[in-house]
């Protein structure tokens, strides 16, 4: 789908691979946005766009010399990894409700941790730099050591697919845990006040930014990329521990070689060059999606998901969507939906089906075919997969 420019009265234009009208507070929000003095030549709305805090999940924000970390978002470097096996579909039978409960028992959701830090973690070099982060958490070291290796909550997930071929392929969603909570948490308070102080007039005080080359800028970007090296060294180690499980119900206990790895982030922002230019790219909800670059797009947990390479559409910044996108909120899709909904929606599916998780019914979500045939131009399948175990956070 080719994107349309929106009739929006803003100093940068705004484009749209969304094939719904914006309602009136996303309008509002990406208008926000569009009116800020640093912002690079456009902003870039992806198919499954909705209303965020600050700027619009699914989003894609170039910056001059700037950079707002409300719009980055307190799960930096949230984003997704998945692996394709050499097991077959057929070596799955009977095995899924064993293979969920393990993998529930192996690696910890919601707000739990792991009671040991695992020598993985405890050796990841990341943790030699942890003095020089925010002084905000620096009481956090051993909380975020346990909580590497573990899920969350929300609409954080595990999942074993099966692609078209019958080939497995385990699937993972996470971030940074509370660690990258804190740490965003921590920047965005100093935004607003130094934006109160200076007495700069926002559209909404959750665009309160940071102006490259000073003190708060260098701190904000040095302890980001942080935080999104740890989620992408969580993630790796959760795939680890799944895989771990897979392998000994299919192989025996035998380690194996993925025929594929993808880990890939869509809560971030990074510096890239666009149209000759270095600017800072914030991804709210996006993934990138260079020439080449291997992406993960999935469903909801009763949905398809897609394994996707990149097409390197300069329009879009060389992005894409990071998965259906909301079209409920949580508590609408609570009031709108029974638990007879939610497991007519996830049959065949071995997952959890209770109140707990009503609020992730596949409804909640846009149609993920609709949303893959809006950004035909930004990427390519490469594989399509549909979960057969699902655990949440």
């Amino acid at each position: 789908m080719p994107y349309e420019t929106l009739k929006l009265t803003t100093p940068t234009p705004v484009l749209s691979w969304a094939n719904h009208e914006l309602g009136a507070d996303e309008t509002k929000m990406a208008k926000n946005v569009a009116s800020l003095p640093f912002v690079f030549k456009h902003v870039a709305l992806m198919p499954d766009v909705h209303l965020g805090k600050g700027a619009l999940v699914g989003s894609v924000i170039a910056t001059k010399d700037a950079i707002i970390p409300a719009a980055v978002g307190v799960d930096i470097g949230c984003g997704m990894c998945a692996i394709k096996t050499p097991f077959k579909a057929a070596q799955l039978d009977g095995k899924l409700k064993q293979l969920r409960q393990e993998i529930e028992a192996i690696v910890p959701v919601g707000f739990n941790e792991n009671q040991d830090v695992d020598k993985t973690v405890s050796n990841w070099q990341g943790w030699r730099d942890f003095k020089d982060l925010h002084k905000g958490v620096q009481d956090l070291q051993i909380k975020a050591m346990r909580q590497m290796g573990s899920l969350g909550g929300g609409n954080h997930f595990i999942e074993i697919c099966l692609d078209t071929e019958d080939q497995v392929w385990i699937m993972l969603h996470s971030g940074s845990r509370n660690i990258g909570n804190k740490l965003a948490q921590c920047h965005i308070a100093t935004g607003k006040q130094l934006a109160k102080l200076a007495g700069n007039k926002l559209p909404d005080p959750d665009l309160a930014y940071f102006t490259a080359g000073t003190a708060e800028f260098d701190a904000y970007w040095r302890d980001l990329q942080w935080a999104q090296n740890y989620a992408r060294v969580n993630r790796e180690v959760m795939m680890e521990r799944v895989k771990r499980v897979v392998e000994q119900h299919l192989a025996g206990g035998k380690p194996t070689k993925p025929l594929l790895s993808v880990n890939c982030h869509h809560n971030y922002a990074e510096r890239e060059v666009h149209y000759g230019e270095t600017v800072v790219v914030t991804r709210k909800g996006a993934v990138r999606a260079q020439m080449g670059d291997y992406g993960i797009i999935p469903g909801s947990m009763g949905a398809k998901s897609f394994i996707v390479k990149g097409k390197g559409h300069p329009a879009s910044y060389c992005s894409c969507s990071h998965g259906a996108g909301r079209s409920l909120s949580r508590t609408k899709a609570k009031l709108n939906f029974s638990l007879d909904d939610l497991i007519q929606q996830t049959a065949g599916v071995e997952c959890r089906k209770d109140d707990g998780v009503l609020d992730e019914i596949p409804a909640a979500y846009k149609p993920i075919d609709q949303v893959m045939a809006n950004q035909s131009d930004l990427v390519e399948v490469v594989a399509i997969l549909k979960q057969v175990v699902c655990v949440k956070g």
